[in-house]
This record gives structure tokens, sequence and C-alpha cells, in this order.
């Protein structure tokens, strides 16, 4: 008898922040359906054929220090966190049965972390957790990849639909998701997701839940152009939970991407991306509005130089709450900031044109990477002309095989929006 199971991995190392306490762990029954799914395709594989099944684990650790200062807070947070997530992956053939499981430790909980206790210091998104963060069975050929379980989904940049990588326990999704290359240079992407896992971990509740249920559809159809790939996307995210928002976060967002590059000399290459999008009310969303997004963003790499710029615009349409263009499955700490002030988009929008600049070095010694950047921000409403403050980026990388060292610095100056915030990250990630 066959063996139905292949060998794939992905990886991602990546963003949000807060204090817990240790809780066991809890699983909701689309979780168990997984697991049950999983284990029954092991056990139809047979011993007969264990011999042709390849393992390939699954480990990466991250080490961090958060340190927060926020004005309007008398004390200051500091998170120390370590977070290990291990698994395998077993595949034969074209499939692959991938399991994998993190726990997320505060070794110094001094932060408020959204979910225990009272909010007397900044926020940080990483609560205490234990959890399984993948469970999935995957078939793969040269056209066609179908994944079933709980996994991650990362479509382009992230904006719209992402893993929120930064934050230790990260977002997954109870999906099912097949990808069919029928052409050379043709993708096209469709997942319809039943629970979104958020980054509040097993304890979340109110309205910030451990997982959100509702039918969201993800459709992405991407094409090579000569000036580039160009994108075509339709996400519905329903997002069915009455503490979540009222429903009011529940959108659907139609739009196009193009992103490409172009030589401009032999040592010399600018990266482009262009997006729009525009988003109305969907299903359960008591709100009625239309608002647009777009994005244009440049990069010029020269001898080792990057000089970048972009324009940014979540628009509003009437200036009320949660009438303005959301990304709630967006991995946001991208985008307008590491001080994470429009996680939501203000009522009146946002228009963020922000300029940096860094260099990086390859192999200095043992290092085999180091890169150095620099990124202002300036951030004004869709309307009403309002100055809602600045933000100076910093980080510094340095990369020794499997080891990577960051820190990293966000310091919001406030005008009409939030208060003045300032955030230190020390990260160390290592991946097997």
């Amino acid at each position: 008898m066959a063996c139905p199971l292949d060998e794939r991995r992905a990886h991602l190392i990546g963003e949000e922040g807060g204090a817990a306490r240790t809780a066991p762990p809890r699983f909701g029954g689309s979780f168990m359906r997984t697991i049950i799914c999983t284990a029954a395709a092991l056990a139809v594989a047979g011993p007969a054929c264990a011999q042709d099944i390849v393992v390939t684990p699954l480990i990466e650790t991250r080490t961090r220090y958060e340190h927060v200062e926020q004005d309007g807070l008398d004390a200051a947070a500091d998170a120390w966190t370590v977070r290990v997530r291990a698994g395998a992956e077993l595949g034969h053939g074209n499939w692959a049965a991938l399991g994998e499981a993190q726990g997320n430790l505060a070794l110094v909980g001094t932060y408020d972390d959204g979910l225990h206790g009272a909010a007397t210091r900044p926020l940080v998104a990483d609560p205490q957790d234990v959890a399984i963060y993948r469970a999935q069975l995957q078939y793969r050929s040269t056209p066609l990849t179908v994944t079933a379980g709980r996994q991650r989904i990362a479509l382009d940049d992230e904006r719209f639909v992402g893993n929120v990588g930064f934050r230790n326990n990260a977002q997954t999704f109870d999906a099912v998701r097949a990808v069919l290359a029928p052409l050379k240079g043709v993708k096209l992407d469709l997942s319809y997701a039943w629970d979104v896992r958020t980054i509040w971990g097993t304890d979340g509740r109110g309205a910030r839940q451990r997982g959100v249920g509702g039918d969201n559809l993800f459709a992405n159809l991407s094409a090579a152009t000569p000036v580039g790939t160009l994108t075509g996307f339709a996400y519905l995210v329903d997002q069915d939970e009455q503490e979540v928002q009222g429903f009011r976060l529940a959108s659907q967002t139609y739009g196009a991407r193009l992103a490409g590059s172009r030589a401009l000399g032999p040592l010399a290459k600018l990266r482009y991306q262009l997006s729009w999008a525009t988003q109305s009310e969907h299903h359960r969303n008591p709100n009625r509005y239309t608002a647009g997004y777009w994005l244009a963003d440049a990069t010029l790499d020269m001898r080792g130089w990057k000089l970048n710029g972009g324009y940014e615009v979540l628009g509003a349409d009437r200036g009320a709450a949660l009438t303005s263009f959301q990304t709630p499955l967006g991995t946001n700490f991208k985008f307008q900031g590491w001080a994470d002030k429009f996680l939501t988009t203000p009522a009146n929008g946002v228009r963020d044109f922000y300029a940096g600049g860094g260099y990086g070095w390859k192999k200095l010694g043992r290092v085999d990477a180091l890169t150095l950047q620099a990124t202002w921000h300036r951030f004004e409403s869709d309307r009403l002309g309002q100055h809602y403050g600045d933000e100076w980026n910093l980080l510094a990388t340095v990369q020794v095989k499997k080891t990577l060292l960051s820190a990293r610095y966000a310091r919001y100056m406030a005008d009409r929006l939030a208060t003045d915030t300032s955030k230190f990250w020390l990260q160390l990630d290592w991946s097997y």
C-alpha cells in the first residue's frame, strides 16, 4: 500500500507584545478535528512504508528583552521572554504531515500582557502560553499544493493577511488552502479559514479572543509581467465574534498590487511596489462605509547601501469609529512604525510618509551579515488635516550561521494622537 506523506518545510522568523500567569492550555473542537485527521493519515500510511518516511525536525528558539516607556503611565514595562517551538514533519511522496508546539515563558514579567491585571504599565502583547502552533496535512505536486489544518498564511507583503511573526505567539489559521500554478508565472492562491488563532494565546478572552471564528475567504491571483508581478486580490474577513468590536471588523477588500525591480547598472537596483484597494462592510458588520487604500514604495540598492521611501494611505469614510480602512488580519507591526500606534486605524484614517536608509556588510570575519538601518515616519489623518505625530525606527542585526541577533528602537513623538512612547528590543533568534 502506498504511503501518502511528503517533505516540505516553511520557515519564518518574525511580530507584536504582554505579563501573564501560567495557565493550562485549552484546545477547541476544530483543533482536535485537525489532530484526528492528521493522525488518521499517518495511520493509513502503515508500518510497511515507515522506512520511506522522511522526518524533518522543526526547532527554533527566541529570547527577547523589551522595554517600553509611555507618557501617562508612571511605570515602565520590562519583558524578558523565552519562546521555544518544536515539532516535526513526516513526509513521503506528495504528502506531508506536520505538527509543531510552542511555549512562551516570561522570565521577567513586569508588563501589561493585555489579559491579566490592571493596565498600569505599557502593553507588551506576549502573554505566557503553551499551545499547538501548527498541525497540518499537505499534498504537494508541481501545479498544486493543498494544505489543511492549523497553518501559517502570509500573502504578499502581509499587509492584509499575515502571520504577525514578531509577536511570540504569532497568528495562525485553521484553514484549507490551495495554491495552483497552471502556467509559468501564474499563481492562484485560495484559502478558506474558519478560525483565526490570535497572538493572545489560550488565555485570550473578551475583545482579545484566543481564536476568532468566521467564514474568511482569501483569493489572490498573480501573474509575472515585464515590469513585475501583478496581483489581484479579494479578502472577505468575517470577524464573527460579538466581543471583538461588535462584528465591526468584518470587511470585504478588493484591490491590486504591482511589485518588481529593475537594474540601474551593474551595481544598482531599484525595487518598487504599488498597491491599491477599496474596502466596505461585510456580513454582520452594522457600519456602512467605503474606504480606500494605496501604497507607493521604492528602494534603491547600491553597493550595500539601501535608500527607501514611500507613502501609505489608509482612508477614512465619515470619521466614525471603525469606518476607516482596517487590516485586522495583517502583520501590522511591519507598517506605520514599530511603536504600534496604528494597529487599529483611527476614525479619520492615516497617511504615512516615510523615508530611510541603511547599509549592510557581508562576511566580516565570523559574521555572515551585519546591517544598520533607520526610518523616519510622519503621520497625518486622511481627513481634517490633523498631524498625529512622528516616529523614528532604528535597527541593527548580526547574522552568524543560524543565529540572528537584533537590536531595535522606536520613538513615537505625539502631536494629535496617543502619547509619546519609546520602545527598545534586544532579541536572539536561532533555528535548526
